[in-house]
């Protein structure tokens, strides 16, 4: 099936930049948002990223502020970031896992490289699970077990995400 071949295809490859390969320009707002797109899959025509939710991100603390009006590198990954984790996390989950990240004193670049690599090997594993020569009667157990998966992803995300709140509040009262 075609479909299921440009779906396989597209996880395999598509991958957001690296971070050498970011723009290393200061990029305005409406920049920003019309660069985002790339960073991930996407199959629908929707935003991506709105300046709202850029700005509602910012005062969450999900992202540093805009040096300015202008975003650089930082930005660009905290957002690829964000934007991916926010199709199965809440603002808050997110702000958690973020911060247990920079509790290990990586720089933003290093926590980027280990996105990305996790986002890659998650992408490639799923890819390697969908069968282009599958028929019409079999999309619905490939759709079933991928569900079930997120499923049992989702409840040890949860359940580990739990496990580290304590922690992240226990570090914001240090500083």
């Amino acid at each position: 099936m075609d479909e299921l071949q440009n779906l396989k295809s597209r996880m395999e490859q598509e991958r957001p930049a690296p971070w050498e390969d970011l723009p290393d320009i200061a990029l305005y707002m409406d920049q920003l948002i019309s660069y985002m797109p790339r960073q991930l899959i996407r199959f629908d025509e929707g935003n991506v990223l709105t300046s709202a939710m850029v700005n509602n991100y910012i005062k969450d603390g999900l992202v540093p502020r805009a040096e300015g009006k202008r975003y650089g590198p930082i930005h660009l990954g905290y957002l690829t970031a964000v934007v991916a984790l926010k199709q199965v996390l809440s603002v808050r989950d997110i702000g958690a896992l973020m911060g247990a990240g920079r509790a290990l004193e990586k720089s933003p670049p290093e926590q980027y490289a280990y996105f990305r690599d996790a986002l890659d090997h998650a992408l490639t594993d799923t890819a390697q699970a969908i069968d282009p020569e599958a028929d019409e009667s079999d999309l619905a157990k490939m759709a079933l077990d991928f569900a079930v998966r997120s499923y049992a992803n989702q409840l040890a995300c949860q359940r580990i995400l739990h496990i580290l709140q304590p922690q992240e509040e226990k570090n914001r009262k240090k500083q």
